[in-house]
């Protein structure tokens, strides 16, 4: 075959694929309503298209389904470190892994109000709890008194989120009761690299959780780490399985992976062949996540602190409109609340109100009945 013939046929697959691509994205840019039936082959398109182009059109779809200038501020605590019997290879509060954290008792009432009343006064409208559970099996009592810390912070106008892994459907029902308002359990990665991540709880056994969640009427937190080692193609895979939820997550958190010394995940990340995570690749998972689930808010969690200024903005630019903000992320460092003020301030951004989304989904309705 002649150089000719080769490139003629070179510049013919490059114009399909781009007639592709602007086929794909119209089509997810025109959508009055969320779709909940993507195919990876529609997600890897949009993922795929060139980064410039991919991050003005997530900004458009965000401009269309949000208000681009606000950010919601939230805060998380860990009321119960350590102790935890899952084999997560990332997770400094598993028991299988040598980190330095002890497990502890579940923290008071009165010190979850606490840390909740100088969140809200630095300007965090949700208020997120996190205990080092597998599940609740047999922690009625724990339970209860979550429910009574759930209620006491919804009390002071902030939205409020758990995360207590495992969950069946009565015990989402009682935090439901409580005025829970959303409650957080990631898919972590694709279904395909699950495994090599983690053993002592399946992907089945997480979207069930989702599942128990979503039907009790507590809106679903649900994202994932990226830097385990997986690939473009399990980015995609990753959002595969979150695009196809009926409803979308409401909250959508993107976590930049921490190595933490003594964690299994160090040993993986440390062979020659290891994947290492560009940080192109979480651009595009964010702005891809905003076109195809434009309702979500995108929530930049841990690993945010070891983002560079411009890094963050480009995220905010691709439709992230959510950090977490205080004084840590579970185990890990977070950026503080005066350091964030700042950032937005520079950039033009508000905080958040709370219950926001409720407001624009209320709003959308409104719309449509007129």
């Amino acid at each position: 075959m002649s150089c000719l013939k080769v490139l003629r046929g070179f510049s013919t697959s490059v114009r399909q694929w781009r007639a592709a691509t602007i086929d794909t994205l119209e089509y997810a840019l025109s959508l009055q309503e969320p779709q909940h039936h993507w195919t990876k082959e529609q997600l890897a398109t949009i993922y795929h298209t060139p980064l410039l182009e991919l991050v003005h059109q997530a900004q458009r779809q965000h401009r269309k389904w949000q208000d681009a200038n606000k950010v919601q501020l939230c805060t998380l605590m860990n009321i119960k470190e350590g102790g935890c019997s899952e084999d997560c290879k990332y997770c400094s509060q598993s028991t299988r892994h040598d980190t330095g954290v002890q497990a502890s008792k579940m923290v008071k009432y009165d010190d979850v109000i606490k840390e909740a009343q100088e969140a809200k006064r630095n300007g965090s409208t949700r208020f997120c709890m996190g205990a080092a559970w597998r599940d609740m099996q047999g922690r009625k009592s724990a339970l209860g008194r979550i429910s009574q810390m759930v209620s006491a912070v919804n009390e002071m106008g902030m939205e409020t989120c758990v995360t207590l892994g495992m969950l069946d459907e009565l015990q989402a029902r009682q935090l439901k009761k409580a005025g829970l308002t959303a409650y957080n359990h990631n898919v972590d990665t694709s279904r395909e690299h699950y495994s090599k991540i983690i053993s002592t709880r399946s992907y089945d056994d997480r979207l069930k959780t989702i599942k128990n969640v979503q039907d009790s009427g507590i809106k679903a937190c649900c994202g994932g780490i990226l830097g385990l080692g997986e690939t473009e193609e399990d980015h995609i895979g990753f959002l595969h399985t979150l695009a196809n939820m009926t409803p979308h997550p409401e909250s959508l958190p993107i976590n930049r992976l921490v190595p933490i010394s003594g964690t299994a995940i160090m040993e993986d990340l440390n062979k020659p062949d290891a994947k290492k995570l560009k940080f192109d690749e979480i651009l595009r998972t964010i702005a891809t996540a905003r076109i195809v689930m434009p309702q979500s808010i995108i929530r930049l969690a841990a690993g945010r602190y070891t983002m560079k200024d411009n890094e963050q903005f480009l995220c905010f630019l691709a439709g992230c409109n959510s950090i977490f903000t205080g004084k840590r992320m579970l185990t890990t460092m977070c950026n503080g609340w005066d350091e964030d003020k700042a950032l937005l301030e520079k950039w033009g951004l508000e905080p958040m109100e709370a219950f926001q989304y409720d407001a624009l989904e209320q709003r959308r309705k409104d719309q449509k009945e007129i």
